[in-house]
C-alpha cells in the first residue's frame, strides 16, 4: 500500500475530524462571501428596502443603461483608469527597485534600520495620511513656505493624480518590497560572487543572478495588480476630494458611495459597482492571457 492510498484510507476513517476542522472556515466563507452575492439582484431591480429583494420591481438592465448613457460616464471611467494605470506604471516598479537596493546593503544592522523607516508609513491609516497630505499642501503648509508661494494644491484638478499616486507610493512601496526582499534571499550567493569575480557590474549581477529569483513573483503580482485596475478604494480618493478638484478626483468608487449611501439609490449604485467588477474580471483574464504568452505559458 503506497503512501497516497494510506492517507486516503485515514481520511475516510476519520472524516468527522476534518469536517469539524473545516466547518467554521467554510461556514464563515459562505456566510460573508457567497451569501451577500445574492444582493447583486438589486442591480436589476428598482429596489425598495421595505419590500426587500424578493418584492422589488424587476427592471432588467435599466440601471446599467442609465449609467452608460450618463453624460459623466466617460469622465468617471477615464478618471478611474488614469488613476489606476498611472499608479501601476509608477508604483509597481518602485518596490522591486527598493528590494534590489536593500539587497546591495551588506550590513544587516543598517539594512534593518532602513527597512524599518521604509515600512513605517504602511501603518499610517488612509485618513491620517490624507490629513497629513492636506496639511503639507495647504496654502500655509510647509511646501508653500519652502517655495515661497501660496498655492492651494488640493483645489487643482491637474495636481490631484500626482498627489494621490505619490502619497500612495510613499505609504506602500516599502511594505510591498518585503516579498521581493524575501525572494532575493534565495538568490545564489555563489553565483553572485562568481559574477562579481568575472567582472560583472551591478546591473549585470541583478539581471543574471537576482532577477531570476523574483521573476515569477513579479509576474504574479503584476497580473493581480493589473486585474485590480478598476478596484480603487473610495476612502483615499474621497478624503482628498474637494469641490474644486472633482474634475479629476471623481471616480467610479466615490460615485458609487455617493449614489448608494448618500442619495439612497441602491439599485443604481449596485449596478455601477457590478459594472466595475465585471470590467475588473475581464482585465484580469486579458492580462493573464497576455502574460502567459510572453512568459512561456506561466501565469496565475
Amino acid at each position: 500500500m503506497n503512501e497516497k492510498t494510506s492517507t486516503l484510507n485515514y481520511i475516510r476513517q476519520h472524516w468527522q475530524l476534518y469536517v469539524i476542522f473545516l466547518f467554521p472556515a467554510l461556514f464563515l466563507t459562505l456566510l460573508f462571501k457567497y451569501v451577500p452575492m445574492g444582493g447583486i439582484l438589486i442591480a436589476f431591480q428598482k429596489y425598495n428596502p421595505i419590500q426587500g429583494i424578493l418584492g422589488s420591481e424587476w427592471v432588467g438592465f435599466h440601471n446599467f443603461e442609465r449609467f452608460l448613457s450618463s453624460p459623466d460616464f466617460m469622465n468617471y471611467l477615464t478618471n478611474t483608469l488614469k488613476l489606476s494605470l498611472f499608479g501601476l506604471l509608477w508604483g509597481f516598479p518602485i518596490p522591486i527597485l527598493l528590494a534590489f537596493l536593500l539587497n546591495r546593503i551588506e550590513s544587516t544592522g543598517i539594512r534593518k534600520k532602513i527597512q524599518l523607516v521604509l515600512y513605517m508609513p504602511n501603518f499610517i491609516s488612509v485618513i491620517v495620511l490624507c490629513g497629513i497630505v492636506r496639511i503639507l499642501l495647504s496654502v500655509t503648509g510647509p511646501l508653500n513656505l519652502l517655495l515661497g508661494t501660496q498655492i492651494n494644491f488640493m483645489t487643482m484638478p491637474e495636481a490631484f493624480r500626482t498627489i494621490y499616486i505619490a502619497s500612495g507610493i510613499w505609504q506602500g512601496a516599502g511594505w510591498a518590497s518585503i516579498m521581493y526582499t524575501a525572494a532575493l534571499s534565495n538568490a545564489s550567493k555563489e553565483l553572485k560572487e562568481a559574477a562579481r569575480m568575472d567582472g560583472a557590474n551591478i546591473l549585470q549581477q541583478i539581471m543574471v543572478v537576482e532577477w531570476p529569483a523574483i521573476k515569477d513573483m513579479v509576474v504574479i503580482q503584476f497580473i493581480l495588480s493589473a486585474g485590480n485596475i478598476m478596484s480603487i478604494g473610495f476612502e483615499k480618493a474621497y478624503a482628498l476630494q474637494t469641490d474644486l478638484n472633482l474634475k479629476s478626483s471623481e471616480i467610479i468608487a466615490t460615485y458609487v458611495y455617493k449614489k448608494g449611501l448618500l442619495d439612497g439609490d441602491y439599485s443604481f449604485s449596485t449596478a455601477v459597482g457590478l459594472f466595475n467588477t465585471v470590467i475588473n474580471v475581464i482585465l484580469l483574464l486579458a492580462v493573464n492571457g497576455v502574460v502567459k504568452r510572453m512568459n512561456d505559458g506561466k501565469g496565475i
